[in-house]
């Protein structure tokens, strides 16, 4: 009788996010080093980011913060704990303020009301894994904005297996966080200029 080969999970060892700032502390992986933790894997970011991805995400929080103003952080490209499993560093969150700064925790799932994501040479991913994740953690609006493609795919409605409703918008449309109904963000604000 041939015996069963083993699956891919048998191998496949998940970090936790405790494990990853773990090998922070003992100098596996270094505090400068472009990493983030998402789906129990450990994923390198891109690096050095090109002049529109940048661009992007300093007109996206400008305009974030200009809208909401002293109800919300606007944070770039710092940690949010999803789950036990996952710590990404989101382009753009918008997360609940906090009268600490977070000092001890990084802000959860609970406490997001928006991700954006920048995507130039990352789309795929943004789009297919990391939408998954945002969208298993209970994300309820999840904005990936296409660079390239000058367009906007928005996620909504997160269920364990992922977002319900899925929009593609182009550049001269407007969008509405789902949180802040009376704020309209025209896609064309957040674009870098041509």
């Amino acid at each position: 009788m041939p015996t069963k080969e083993p699956s891919l999970e048998t191998f496949l060892r998940l970090w936790t996010v405790e494990d990853y700032h773990r090998m922070v502390e003992v100098g596996i992986l270094q505090p400068d080093e472009s990493v983030e933790l998402i789906a129990g894997q450990i994923i390198r970011i891109i690096s050095p980011q090109g002049r529109p991805h940048s661009s992007a995400i300093r007109r996206t929080r400008r305009l974030l913060e200009k809208a909401l103003g002293e109800q919300v952080f606007v944070q770039t490209q710092l940690p949010i704990q999803l789950n036990n499993y996952s710590e990404p560093e989101p382009d753009v969150a918008v997360v609940r303020p906090d009268s600490r700064d977070y000092i001890d925790h990084h802000p959860t799932a609970s406490d997001v009301y928006l991700i954006v994501e920048v995507a130039d040479s990352t789309l795929k991913k943004d789009r297919d894994i990391k939408a998954k994740e945002y969208a298993a953690s209970g994300i309820e609006d999840y904005w990936l904005l296409d660079v390239e493609n000058r367009q906007l795919y928005v996620f909504q409605d997160p269920t364990s297996e992922g977002y319900q409703q899925q929009l593609i918008l182009p550049e001269d449309e407007t969008v509405t966080p789902q949180r802040f109904p009376e704020i309209r963000v025209k896609i064309q604000d957040i674009l870098p200029l041509t």
